[in-house]
């Protein structure tokens, strides 16, 4: 089922705003353009919002699909389990394939940031015939990122080893002030928070205000640690079959801390990538350059 809904903002000019009814919860996102289909998923604590830069430009050679995963942004909250299945990259790359399903799109790029990145490789691992072509922004591979953890990145990415101990201990500690664990999480990049604008920053602070959206992330993390990664050692050494551009901030963690073109090519069998001129939040921070990244390799 899809339900088309009014739109209040002006961030995506000609848009559409849909709720779509997956097998496992709703989805909310927007669409518009015209073109080969192009999947955009966000990061943590993020929504589709992030995309609000550079999707107008898309839109004029793609038919544009910005989602908010499920647990972030107004998509549903499904209860979780001791497994933290329903969080696993998994379930939430098979929310992915049923929306493009539901809006006709049978075959589809995917562009990925942050933790929408990690669920961009496994719908691309478990739905290798209808992924074209995937580009991951600012992440290596989850599994070998925990493989290869040393002191520097842990004190970077805290939250990692933070958001994952039992619940509901996270939970209570950002709820206790969810405004200034975001501006401080999201804050401490090179770029601080001039990436974000007034009205992108007013949403994801609307959306992560909800006690259900905090829990939900965090079993998102849990699921990174856990059961993502027994997926992976599953897979063998199936690597992706399709190109993969691989971009990441020249001022980030992962420059700082891994060999992000190395990592990928141990997951995925046709890389080819670069550092930009940025920090972790390239799609706000660099919106123009990575609209023209993917626009030449889409």
């Amino acid at each position: 089922m899809i339900i088309e809904l009014p739109v209040a903002d002006r961030m995506f000019p000609g848009f559409r705003m849909l709720d779509v009814a997956t097998s496992g919860t709703t989805i909310r996102l927007r669409t518009g353009g015209s073109g080969p289909p192009l999947l955009l998923l966000h990061g943590y604590p993020q929504t589709h919002v992030l995309w609000h830069k550079i999707a107008p430009r898309l839109s004029q050679r793609f038919t544009v699909v910005a989602a908010d995963l499920r647990g972030y942004g107004d998509s549903g909250k499904p209860e979780t389990s001791q497994d933290h299945a329903p969080y696993s990259k998994r379930a939430m790359a098979q929310d992915m394939a049923e929306v493009m399903t539901a809006l006709g799109h049978d075959s589809f790029f995917v562009c990925g940031h942050d933790r929408g990145a990690r669920v961009s490789h496994r719908l691309a691992l478990d739905h290798a015939d209808r992924v074209k072509k995937l580009a991951v922004l600012d992440i290596a591979p989850t599994r070998e990122m925990y493989r290869d953890t040393t002191d520097a990145f842990a004190r970077a990415y805290w939250h990692w080893f933070f958001l994952i101990t039992p619940a509901p201990f996270p939970e209570r500690m950002i709820g206790a002030d969810p405004d200034s664990y975001w501006l401080k999480k999201c804050g401490a990049g090179s770029a601080g928070l001039t990436p974000f604008t007034e009205a992108a920053l007013n949403d994801y602070l609307r959306c992560f205000r909800d006690p259900r959206t905090i829990h939900a992330s965090c079993e998102d993390y849990r699921a990174a640690a856990a059961i993502d990664i027994a997926h992976d050692d599953a897979d063998g050494t199936r690597k992706l079959n399709c190109p993969l551009l691989v971009l990441w901030g020249q001022n980030g963690v992962i420059e700082k801390c891994f060999d992000a073109l190395a990592l990928w090519r141990e997951r995925a069998a046709d890389v080819r990538g670069q550092a930009l001129p940025g920090g972790h939040y390239l799609a706000e921070e660099l919106p123009d350059l990575v609209a023209a990244e993917l626009e030449r390799f889409f």
